[in-house]
């Protein structure tokens, strides 16, 4: 799945008043989603926080298949930056 398709499903399912703060998810050579302003975008940008994975676990952590904790102790996500915003990246995850 492309990141543009994983970004448009990140929107639908927002919640009202969008996300706060700013969080990037770099899946290295497949690109970024940014969220950031209320939607999420394959632009990159600056932001509070960065998660760096591979696409493959991105996917899973969205969809509730990766545990965020169980994630970065067995190192397949970095979290660098604010670590409060990802904090609130559970508001976005389904499950």
């Amino acid at each position: 799945m492309p990141l543009t398709a994983i970004a448009d499903g990140i929107n639908a399912n927002m919640p009202a008043g969008g996300f706060e703060g700013s969080l990037k998810f770099d899946c290295g050579d497949d690109g970024v989603i940014v969220l950031a302003n209320g939607a999420a975008t394959t632009l990159d940008q600056d932001t509070d926080c960065t998660i760096k994975l591979s696409k493959d676990n991105l996917g899973k952590l969205l969809t509730g298949k990766l545990n965020p904790m169980t994630g970065v102790m067995m190192g397949k996500l970095k979290v660098s930056g604010n670590a409060a915003v990802a904090m609130k990246l559970g508001s976005l995850l389904k499950g």
